[in-house]
Formats: C-alpha cells, structure tokens, sequence
C-alpha cells in the first residue's frame, strides 16, 4: 500500500473514495453504519477469542506442571527417603556386629578373660571413651556377666569413632550394668558433682528389644543425660538359649532436622510422619504441619481431615504419586514415600498457588501482545473512519449508491476471520492465514498479527513444556552420576578392620557434580597390599567415564599379576589398552605402588603423578622425588620402570592429586607441595585419616570462598607396630567378628 495526497492507495481509504465516487449518499451512510457495526463484533470476537485462549493456556500450563512436579517431587520425595532409610540402616548394621561379637563371647567364654572399664571421668568429657553406668541398686562387682563383656571395649570404641550415623554404642548386662561410649562424660554427673545412676532395664530400647526377641528400634525420646531428642536401635543377645545382654546404637537425629528445616528454600516443604502418624519433624511452625512433642502430637490417619488421613495411611506403605489435598484451608500438591526400616514417611509438599506462577506469568505475556495487537487495530480503524467521514461528508450523494456495491468485499472477510476464530479449539489453537483475507489493507494487516500471535503463543507453550522436562532429566541424570562413581571408589572405613599391621583411608572431593580424580586399594594376598592413584585430564562427564575405563583397567591388570606383580608392567599393559581406543586423546596420570607388608618393602612406578610424601619411623614427612614416566593414554608401546622404596614400622605414605597442591585462594596464590607437607608434620604420628583431614582444613582455611576448580584426592596408608600378645588365634577369631 501507497500514501498519496494523505490518501492510502490500495487499501480502505481508496476503497472509500471509489465508493463515494460511484455510488449515492444513501448506501455510502448505509456502509458505515455496518462497518461500524462489524467492528465493534470484530472486537467482542477478538475479546472472547482472547479468554478462550487464555483459558487454554491456562489448561495447558498447568497440566505440564503438574506433570513435571509429579515426576519431581515423586522422585525427590523417594529419593529423600532412600537419604534418611540409609542413616537406620547404617544403624542396624553396626547394631548386628555387636549382637554378632557379644554372641560370641558367651559361647566361647572359656577362650577370653575378663577385662574392666571405668566409670565415666569428668576430664573425658569431649573425648571418646568407654564408660561404665549401673543401676541405682546394682553392683558392678557383683554382675558375673560384666568382665567378659568388657571384651567389647574396643569394638564398641572403634565403631563410634568410625561411623558417621552413630552417637553412642552400648551394651548391657541383664544384671543391671552398661557399657557405653560417647564424648559426653560430663553429662553423666548431677550438680554437686556425684555422679548418676542409670536404670538400665527400664530403658525402652532394653525391654522393647527384649519383648520382640530381635533388632528393635525405640521411638524418639529424650536422652537419658543430654535430653537430646534421638533414636535407639537395640538388640537382644542369647546364649543357649537364654538372654545375657542386650546391644544397641544411639542416633540424635541432627541431620533430618536441619534437612526438614531448609527444604522451604524453594517454596515447597519437606515433613517427616513417624508410624504412629504423627509428624515429628516439620519446618512449618503452626498448622496441621507443624511438629510438637509426643503427648500432644495427633494422628493424623484419624484426624477431622479425612483426605488427610487417607493420604497420610497410604504413604506409610508405598509411594503415593502426586495428590491434591486441602490442609488449613489451602490447596497442596502432596507425595510421599515411606522409610521401610522404621516404618516413618516423607511428605513433600508444595502449596499449589506457587505451581500456579508460571501460567500466570505467561497469561500476562499474552495479554501485553493481544493488548498491543488490539491497540494497532484500533488505531488503524480510527483512521479509517475519520477518512471515511472526511469524503461522506464531500460526496454524500453518491456514496448511498456505491456503498452497496462494494460491502460485500469488506464484510466477508471479517465474518470469515469471526468464524475461524470461533472454530479455534484446545487440540489446535493457531489461527491460520487465508486468502481470503488477503485484502492488501488493515484486514489483511489484522489477520497476520492474529496468525503471529496464535503462532508465539503454541511455540511458547511447547518451548516451556520442553525446557521443564529437559531440566529435570538433566538434573535427575548428573545426580545419577555422581552417586554411581562415588560407589565406585572404596568408601568404607577401616577397609579391613581385622587387620592391626596397618592402616590406610582415602578421600575425594570432586570439582563438579562428578570428577576424573581416582584411587584404589586392595590386597593382592595376606601380605601384599596395592596402591593406586590417578588424575584424569579433563572434568565433568568426560573425565568421570575416562576415569572409570582407567580404573577397571588397572584393577584387573593388577588383580592378574598378582602378589608379584611388577607395577610398570601393569601400567605398560593398560597404556596399550587405552591408546588402541583413544579417539579423543585422553590421558591420566597414575603412581601405582605395591606394598610387602611383611618387609615395608615397595615397588612402585610413576605415570606423570605428582611425586609422594613419606614419613619414616620417628621422622618427618618428605617429598620423594622418584622419577616420572609418559602420562597413560600419551602413546602406545610405552614402558613404564619401576623403582623400590622401604616403609619401616611407623612410617606413613601420602599420596594426591595436583587439586591438593594446585588449590587456588582469591589472591590466586597456590596451596603448593611445601604446606601439604607442613600440613602433615603438624601431626606427623597422626592416623591416616587424621591426616587427610588436617591436610583437607588446612586447604580450604587457605582457599577460603574461592571456588574449586579441581577434584582434590587423597590416600594415605600407615605401618603399625605387631600387638605383642597378638597370636593366630585371636587373628582368626577378629576376622570371624567382621
């Protein structure tokens, strides 16, 4: 279309002054009153158009997010209860090893003697120490039982400093006495400083292990001398036939408190129902959410909520998906899955206004297009009709006669517009142009805003509905990920309790979800141990999928070889392995080190590593500089050497990736071998696990809130000193315990 003369040639204004030029007055008045008409439909179409299609976004909107929060919360939800169900069963397994030993020691009373523990000492308050508690009547002197269970001294001291679910270990006779372990002597004292009684058959964990005649767990309850709200997992122990003792662990539940209490970051909330149908944990602080104390707490299965109830009995038993159910008068999307081993829930939930955003937002997007689309409409029309009048008001005369003429050609393509867009349905919102709005004036012009609109707003929807389920696939995959390597790597300590001639722990800290750090261990027979660890070029995914080729590469090779096996053997054959499907040129340095832990003897061989740190007997940890092989992975037919170093009682090995010594602060200075081996002389005659962590604190005092840009590993294995009255037998018997 052409301006001329303040004319629009080709469009409805020349269409208007054809029609004033050719036809009378009359039908000219007659065509104005029915394009005004028409418009003013036009507009009521276009309005109702509009709701109809707000309303289906809306219906769209929400079912795709409910349908991603189903996914989500259903996953998050079972995940979550996997998280807490593994904290009891960590629980019981510790709890078993105890029945387990204390069994032993009563149908093999004969082949032990019977050892003493003291009463809990104020100056060990903060420390891990046995400690002995008896009833107010009861004298230990007198318990026949108390001597031979002693022997659990050590096991149980052992497994409080080594579990991470456990606060206290215990065991008691059935004449009134216990032997416990925990860091809080001073809790065991009144006021004036005597020192408290225990009634130890009175405990709930004591006669509810008893009454079952098997593993129990205790409701929460207060502790006996800290008041601090846990749970105690308990179980009887027999011996032909009749009880002796009974053995539990102790779990303050810290940790899902403060997870209870940070899941209403994002908006939703995360409670816990024990299986009585009370909730005992719950960041909500009133309502029919919130958690109170057990005499005031209230079934929720029996409560006035009927859909409540109902929700709260199915999720005790099996995850439930994702329901609506109306709490305190507003509306909540709901899922839960159970804890099987203390037969609790967790309860996700997420109030559904919140889910309701984004549908919102993009209803508000549509109004500002449909609201601009109608603004430029209205403008034109405008015009249109001032136009029209301008030319009625000169040639009225024959505008009555070419009026008539010509509506036609103007009208139907409106009607036409008006029917299609009442033919517009949720299975096909886009309105679609035709030719027969191809006018080549302000029709035509309002036809393709219309198509551009309908257009965005189904590409939209889709683009939401992809992005949100991409997401989520995204997320639920990298957290796959990163739980499958850290299964991976050897993760359980000590790693061979019934070993005293040594000590060895490991550590990895990834740069990202998951890492191309990795280490290894195992013994290849009763008196050579191997020691690998390796840095894999690259992060994220690559790296982690590199890693665990690497990994089960040297594994095997090394488990081949055997006891004799030459370390730059092992390393030459897994480098052939891997340079014959090295496509993307990746390499990973490696020490690979094994150890005769009947000489101190080691044969070692280094692939590109970092040099390691040795502490002989009464020394100081140095650097070892031995020498350096091409990286794994460089280039085939590579052969690695190996050379020979001696590890005398009381020596300690550390080895570590570049992520220890290259861990940058915000002055972007390096951490650097020098502190690692400061770190390490700090406590030179320290556990390896000790030392790991003293080296872990000193780096991330150094780093501070810079970010990590590295995996940081670390293994660390110590020569100790033989027990003097350690014989065969007794070895026999501690490896029968684990």
């Amino acid at each position: 279309m052409i301006k001329k003369f303040g004319i629009t040639i080709g469009g409805l204004q020349q269409k208007i002054v054809n029609l004033v030029l050719i036809f009378a007055l009359l039908i000219i008045g007659l065509f104005v009153a029915v394009s005004i008409y028409m418009a003013k439909e036009l507009t009521k179409i276009v309005e109702k158009s509009g709701d109809e299609q707000k309303a289906s976004i809306t219906k769209v909107s929400q079912e795709t997010m409910q349908g991603t929060l189903n996914v989500s919360m259903t996953q998050s939800a079972e995940m979550q209860a996997s998280i807490a169900d593994n904290l009891f069963t960590a629980a019981q397994g510790n709890v078993l090893t105890l029945q387990e030993y204390a069994e032993y020691l009563f149908t093999h009373r004969d082949e032990y003697t019977d050892k003493t523990v003291s009463a809990p000492l104020p100056e060990n308050d903060g420390i891990p120490s046995v400690q002995l508690q008896h009833e107010a009547a009861v004298d230990p002197a007198d318990d026949p039982d108390l001597g031979l269970l002693a022997n659990m001294n050590e096991l149980l001291l052992s497994m409080y400093n080594n579990s991470g679910v456990v606060n206290s270990t215990l065991a008691a006779t059935t004449h009134g006495d216990i032997i416990f372990v925990d860091d809080r002597a001073g809790a065991n004292f009144n006021d004036d400083g005597t020192l408290q009684t225990f009634e130890v058959r009175e405990r709930p964990w004591y006669t509810g292990a008893i009454e079952k005649g098997g593993l129990y767990y205790t409701g929460i309850e207060l502790d006996a001398f800290t008041n601090i709200p846990g749970l105690v997992c308990s179980a009887p122990v027999y011996a032909d036939g009749e009880l002796v003792a009974v053995v539990g662990a102790d779990v303050f539940l810290y940790n899902i408190s403060e997870y209870v209490n940070d899941s209403t970051k994002y908006g939703g909330f995360v409670c816990i129902v024990n299986q009585n149908g009370e909730i005992i944990f719950s960041p909500k602080k009133d309502g029919t959410f919130k958690a109170v104390t057990s005499d005031q707490a209230a079934d929720l299965r029996k409560g006035e909520n009927a859909e409540l109830g109902a929700f709260v009995t199915k999720a005790l038993t099996e995850s439930t998906g994702l329901e609506t159910v109306t709490v305190d008068g507003v509306e909540y999307y709901l899922c839960g899955a159970p804890m099987k081993t203390v037969g609790w829930t967790v309860i996700s939930g997420v109030a559904k206004e919140l889910s309701d955003q984004p549908t919102n937002a993009m209803l508000a997007a549509y109004d500002d297009i449909n609201n601009e689309a109608l603004g430029e409409y209205n403008k034109a029309s405008s015009h249109s009709q001032n136009v029209i009048l301008l030319w009625t008001a000169i040639l009225l005369t024959l505008a009555f006669i070419g009026a008539l003429t010509v509506a036609g050609r103007i009208v139907k393509p409106i009607e036409t517009m008006t029917r299609r867009i009442d033919e517009l349905s949720e299975g096909d919102l886009q309105f679609k142009m035709e030719d027969a709005y191809r006018t080549k004036d302000e029709i035509e012009l309002l036809a393709e805003a219309f198509a551009e609109l309908s257009a965005k707003t189904v590409q939209y929807i889709g683009q939401i509905t992809t992005i949100t389920a991409e997401k989520e696939r995204i997320g639920a995959e990298l957290e796959l990920a990163t739980r499958i390597q850290a299964n991976m790597l050897p993760n359980l300590f000590p790693a061979f309790p019934q070993r005293s001639d040594f000590d060895i722990y490991a550590s990895m800290t990834p740069a990202k979800e998951v890492g191309g750090d990795f280490y290894d261990f195992m013994l290849l027979d009763d008196d050579h141990l191997a020691v690998v660890i390796a840095d894999v070029s690259g992060k994220g995914v690559p790296a982690a999928l590199f890693m665990m080729m690497a990994m089960i590469l040297i594994d095997n090779t090394t488990r081949m070889e055997g006891p004799e096996a030459s370390p730059g053997e092992v390393l030459t054959r897994v480098n052939n392995t891997i340079c014959a499907n090295n496509e993307e040129e990746m390499f990973v340095t490696v020490w690979l080190g094994i150890l005769d832990l009947k000489t101190g003897k080691v044969k070692a061989t280094n692939a590109g590593h970092e040099y390691p740190i040795i502490k002989k007997a009464d020394g100081k940890f140095e650097l070892l500089k031995d020498k350096h092989g091409m990286v794994v992975g460089a280039m085939e037919g590579l052969r690695y050497k190996d050379y020979e170093f001696k590890l005398e009682e009381g020596g300690t090995l550390f080895l570590y990736t570049d992520g220890v010594a290259e861990a940058t602060n915000a002055e972007n200075k390096l951490f650097g071998t020098e502190r690692t081996i400061e770190a390490l002389n700090e406590i030179p005659e320290e556990s390896p696990e000790k030392l790991l962590k003293k080296v872990k604190e000193n780096v991330d005092i150094f780093v501070g809130e810079a970010p990590q840009f590295d995996d940081l590993t670390m293994i660390s294995v110590k020569i100790n000193k033989q027990h003097e009255n350690e014989d065969k037998n007794d070895k026999d018997v501690k490896s029968d315990k684990q």
